[in-house]
Order: structure tokens, then sequence, then C-alpha cells
């Protein structure tokens, strides 16, 4: 993937030679993604060190669930300490007691970093992307690549995921009663839901959900000319995909779908079953 990011980026610079008009490229990561890597695979390109830098990296932490993942998941702790700015997201649905908390945890860990807060996804964008006091450099880059290479902490092992597909629309009201159960059955082994579900109208609804905690749905006016079915991807802790499986077959009958498996990774390295 880190190949294909740099192929991108080169093909950006020939649009950009023909006369494209760029001024920022934003690059967003899975949320278990290393950044130190990426960074490392562009800094360290020949032809795109020439052309690009890197400004900053911003990493979004979970008000609610963020001060778990820094403890249970090495990934969420290198993530917070290679970001130049640290923006806690949620934070309407967490106590001021609890949101100190975390901000004192993140501040442990990265002091350098600028922190910034929003809540019901609201914050203003001048100061998420105003540019950065400092920028990364291809040796600071490396040192935390060596660093990372003679300790190395790798994904849990325990940690997997899966994409799902329903090809006839879903029973919006059994859906979400199995989707209930399912977080409520495995709260914190459920790192990530996210999708859209196909329900029959002229719209798909798109769903988010962390742990325990899901979104409330967002209906579309449209599908945007996307093919109509449902696509929905599982981020888990200790949790077989064998086991949400039975579960969606428990309840078909209900869905008025039968789900078809699209992927399985079982390690972070795209090894698949």
């Amino acid at each position: 993937m880190r190949d294909d990011l740099i192929n991108e980026l080169k093909d950006l610079l020939n649009e950009m030679e023909q006369g494209a008009d760029y001024d920022r490229v934003v690059i967003e990561t899975t949320g278990l993604a290393d950044p130190a890597p990426i960074l490392f695979s562009i800094l360290m390109d020949p032809v795109l060190v020439h052309h690009f830098c890197v400004d900053f990296v911003i990493c979004c932490i979970d008000a609610a669930n963020g001060a778990l993942h820094l403890r249970e998941n090495p990934e969420s702790v290198r993530q917070a300490v290679a970001a130049d700015k640290l923006v806690i997201t949620k934070t309407d649905l967490v106590s001021a007691e609890e949101l100190r908390a975390l901000r004192h945890m993140l501040r442990h860990l990265n002091p350098a970093a600028a922190v910034l807060e929003g809540a019901n996804g609201e914050i203003d964008p001048e100061a998420v992307f105003a540019p950065s006091e400092r920028l990364h450099t291809a040796e600071e880059v490396r040192q935390i690549e060596e660093a990372y290479a003679s300790s190395p902490v790798r994904h849990n092992e325990t940690v997997r995921s899966m994409s799902i597909k329903f090809e006839e629309p879903l029973e919006w009201t059994a859906f979400g009663l199995w989707m209930s159960l399912l977080l409520y059955a495995h709260g914190e082994e459920m790192l990530r839901v996210k999708g859209i579900v196909d329900v029959g109208e002229k719209g798909p609804i798109v769903i988010n959900g962390v742990q325990h905690i899901i979104h409330p749905p967002q209906h579309l006016e449209s599908w945007n000319g996307e093919e109509k079915n449902s696509q929905i991807v599982f981020i888990m802790k200790e949790i077989r995909p064998e086991q949400i499986l039975r579960s969606l077959e428990t309840f078909q009958h209900m869905l008025g779908a039968y789900p078809q498996i699209e992927e399985i990774n079982l390690t972070p390295f795209g090894k698949r079953a």
C-alpha cells in the first residue's frame, strides 16, 4: 500500500505539470495505521522529496474510548506520539473530568503536540489545517523508524477485520436490533463498525460505530451512482469472524438478506482466510 501511495502522489505531480492546481494533499489512513512508515516512504523517495513536504500529522482521539485504546493498543500510542496535532473528538459524550484525564494522558505521551477539541463533529478547519510550526525531516523519521525496529510493536495479533456484503435490501429495524445486541455483547472488543446499508429507499444509510457507541445513522438522499448494496466493515479484537457470521445467520430471516463475506484479514499484514 505504501507503493500505491507513492505512485498516486507521482500521478498528482504529472497532473500538476499538465496544469492541474493543487495546494495540499491530505492522506487519511485507517484507524490502525502506523504513520511512521508512510512518512518515511514519502520523505525518502528521490522524486517526491523534491516536490512534497510533510507538514504535519493529525491524530484523532475518541474522547469516550481514547484512554482505553491508548492502554490496550500499542498502535494507538504510536499514532499519538507521531502526531503534531491531537484532535479529541466526541467531547460531548464525556464528563469534564474524563476529558481532563485524557488530555493529561496525551500531554504525557506527546507534550509537544497541539491539542484541539471537537464536539458533534464540529471543529474549525483553519485550526486543523493551519501550517505546523515544524516540519518532519527525513532524519527525524529515520530515527523513529530505527527506534521501532529495535523494539518492534506490531498490531495486536488478536485484531481482525472483515468485510461483508448484502445484495438484497435489509430490514432496517431488524438490522438495528442486531447491531445493538452485537455492540452490547462485545463492547470493548468491537473496535470499529462502519458501512452503508441498503434499506430499499432512494439512498443508503451510513452507519459508524466505535466499540459500544454507535453514531446516529445518516440517511443519504441518493446513491450518487454507486452500486446499490450493503457493505459493512468490522474491526474486532478477540472476536472471531465466524462469531459475527453465525449471529448474522441467526437474524437472516428477519434481515431479509443473506451475508456474503467480501474479505477477512486475520493479521495486520493482509493474510486472508
